[in-house]
């Protein structure tokens, strides 16, 4: 949101939790997606153009989830509901499990589009119904599928968070092996891309992605090393899930194309996300 800001747009976001205060030009609307008043809201306010990132995201949940498809439902009636409002530009996340995950290194148009969860097959349902809406409304549209992102407010169960807060409190930091190859990005920078996605006159589908590869327990040691925690370290204390592939890279080319640099060095991206949680822990708002 204040990426978007900062470039000069009016911005109007729907939420269903707590609103954040933000900067001037940042409108917050109380409005769930799911619901028809999504779609009421946006044929009130006509936007110019419709960024949508929301979607069902739990650990552990969002890989089977029935509230896949209705995000699928959802999303093609706000769609539809900004075509008719006489919007220009459509930007929506998609993600790295679109891809078939045998493949090393990720490329739009090139890797086959096979994903094996109903995670992955709904996002890239969306991907071509809201492609035709959109062909067919003569409305620009962009798709970014996004590879690994960390940063403030992710889920405490994912990997840098959970790593984090055992360090943190003096527990041990129980992972896999960490032989996996990942491209990690900061949020900062996965902002920044959708914002020249929402700037630029592109379509089609673009990698959000560093198209750096470390393996995780690059990251895990780093993390380490930055709480002098070392010897709290258990990589290989837990197994590898079954659909983990050893190796998942965004190229990032086309994206880069825009314009776009990743500009977050890991140990710095880190060490922000290290104090972040270090003041949620310290001020009781974090609940796993």
């Amino acid at each position: 949101m204040p990426v978007l800001r900062e470039r000069g747009w009016e911005v109007h976001g729907a939420t269903v939790s707590e609103k954040a205060a933000t900067p001037a030009g940042i409108f917050w609307h109380e409005i769930d997606l799911l619901d028809d008043s999504a779609a009421a809201f946006v044929t009130e306010l006509r936007p110019e153009c419709l960024l949508h990132l929301a979607w069902v995201t739990t650990p552990g949940v969002y890989w089977t989830s029935p509230d896949n498809a209705r995000w699928v439902e959802a999303s093609m009636a706000l769609g539809r509901a900004f075509c008719a409002a006489g919007g220009r530009r459509i930007v929506c996340a998609g993600t790295c499990a679109e891809y078939d995950w045998s493949v090393d290194v990720c490329h739009e148009g090139v890797t086959p589009l096979t994903p094996t969860t109903a995670y992955g097959r709904a996002k890239l349902q969306l991907f071509r119904a809201m492609a035709d809406l959109c062909a067919h409304h003569d409305v620009a549209f962009s798709w970014g599928r996004i590879f690994h992102l960390y940063g403030p407010n992710e889920h405490p169960a994912r990997l840098i968070p959970s790593v984090i807060r055992s360090l943190l409190g003096g527990a041990e930091a129980r992972t896999t092996a960490g032989e996996q190859v990942r491209g990690f990005l900061h949020v900062a920078d996965a902002a920044n891309a959708f914002a020249h996605l929402v700037a630029s006159d592109a379509v089609g589908a673009f990698n959000v992605g560093s198209g750096q590869p470390l393996t995780i327990a690059d990251v895990v040691w780093t993390i380490a090393d930055l709480l002098k925690a070392r010897d709290r370290v258990r990589l290989g204390a837990l197994p590898y899930a079954a659909n983990d592939p050893p190796r998942l890279i965004a190229d990032n080319t086309r994206l880069r194309g825009l314009g776009w640099r990743p500009e977050t060095a890991l140990v710095d991206g880190l060490t922000a996300t290290i104090d972040w949680w270090r003041s949620q822990d310290a001020n009781g708002r974090v609940s796993a």
